[in-house]
């Protein structure tokens, strides 16, 4: 588990590296016009709302910082991409996972290693839709498993055969 949200991120990070500033902050209408420094950060806080709350046991993913330095700057996204990559791996324990649905809030009981698998999946789905908006802008060529969840990637192998 820790070791495909490891590699999916270098994967992420190495494609980061590849796009230009501006491929990153321009809006882009295949994307609604968000960025791919918006999807990127979106990603990114979810996974510090995670580390952060271990230590509390409470985690609440729709009360994040909406860092602007994230999603304007590459260099920065893929810093904290890193010291995800860092702090991720814990040992499982219970969390109690909050979210704030119009005026009410509610509180689910899960534990770490559901929730990074939950950021995974996440993960994972912000960026197909990042790989749609580069290659919208870009003639940037990705690597066909990103954006595709580890279960697709094993069933089209079957399929293939």
């Amino acid at each position: 588990m820790f070791n495909s949200s490891i590699q999916t991120i270098e994967q992420f990070k190495n494609i980061l590296s590849q796009i230009s500033q501006e491929c990153y902050v321009s809006p882009c209408g295949e994307l609604s016009e968000a960025t791919i420094g918006q999807h990127t950060r979106h990603i990114i806080e979810l996974y510090q709302c995670l580390i952060a709350g271990y230590d509390t046991n409470q985690v609440c993913y729709d009360k994040r910082e909406r860092n602007k330095n994230i999603e304007e700057s590459i260099p920065f996204a893929i810093t904290q991409l890193e010291a995800i990559q860092e702090g991720l791996e814990k040992p499982n324990k219970e969390l109690k996972v909050s979210y704030e649905l119009g005026e009410d809030e509610v509180s689910l009981n899960s534990n770490y290693f559901r929730e990074v698998m939950y950021n995974l999946e996440h993960a994972i789905h912000h960026h197909a839709l990042i790989k749609v908006g580069i290659k919208a802008m870009t003639t940037i060529v990705l690597p066909d498993s990103f954006g595709v969840a580890p279960s697709t990637i094993q069933y089209r192998k079957v399929c293939v055969q």
